[in-house]
């Protein structure tokens, strides 16, 4: 990695760990760039704004990697599937702090955070719909798969509110994107076997 390229990252890096912690507004750029080890106006060499900083890790760190479905699939069990896929969907996510936190913090208030998280959301479909249609064993119309999978999709990515909150705010909701392992969240099996029931073999 060369030196320039070294700093950028340094600087995203920085940046991740501190608007996970504080948020992106209560962040100053001054803080990033010395977390960094970089001097400020490095930072804005690269980053013109901090908006900009905020775009670009979003936007390059958000990503999903190619995963490995094969062994997510049980075949003839698509409950299980759903649930092996988000389990291996949440150990990404305790990874990165955009995909953990920042994302769902940040897309309230900045358009383009959440048309990304929009494109990540589709990422998601795409994989939940290739398991699924591998674990069914039975001839299936594509469309049902398709509505299986948004389903799940809308349960993992909904942000959960604390018991101790109890203001009503939406804004009080925490920004932690897909649910927890789903071992610790005892309704996620009994959701994954209500919508693996509309996937069953039918006469029509």
């Amino acid at each position: 990695m060369t030196r320039s390229r070294q700093s950028r990252t340094l600087i995203l890096d920085a940046a991740e760990r501190l608007f996970a912690e504080r948020g992106f507004d209560a962040t100053p750029t001054g803080a990033v760039a010395d977390l960094a080890g970089v001097p400020k106006g490095l930072l804005f060499y690269y980053f013109p704004s901090k908006n900009d900083l905020l775009r670009t890790l979003v936007g390059e760190r958000l990503e999903l990697a190619p995963i490995d479905t094969s062994a997510l699939i049980a075949r003839g069990d698509p409950a299980r599937t759903l649930l092996n896929v988000t389990r291996r969907l949440r150990e990404l996510q305790a990874e990165s702090a955009v995909r953990r936190v920042i994302v769902w913090r940040e897309q309230r208030t900045h358009p383009e955070v959440r048309a990304k998280l929009h494109e990540y959301r589709g990422q998601l479909q795409a994989i939940v719909e290739r398991v699924l249609g591998a674990s069914i064993l039975h001839p299936i119309a594509a469309r049902r798969v398709r509505t299986a999978a948004a389903a799940w999709v809308a349960i993992i990515t909904t942000p959960t509110i604390p018991d101790h909150i109890g203001s009503g705010d939406p804004a009080d909701a925490e920004p932690a994107g897909e649910l927890d392992d789903p071992t610790d969240a005892a309704g996620l099996p009994a959701l994954a076997d209500l919508i693996s029931a509309g996937l069953r073999e039918t006469d029509d």
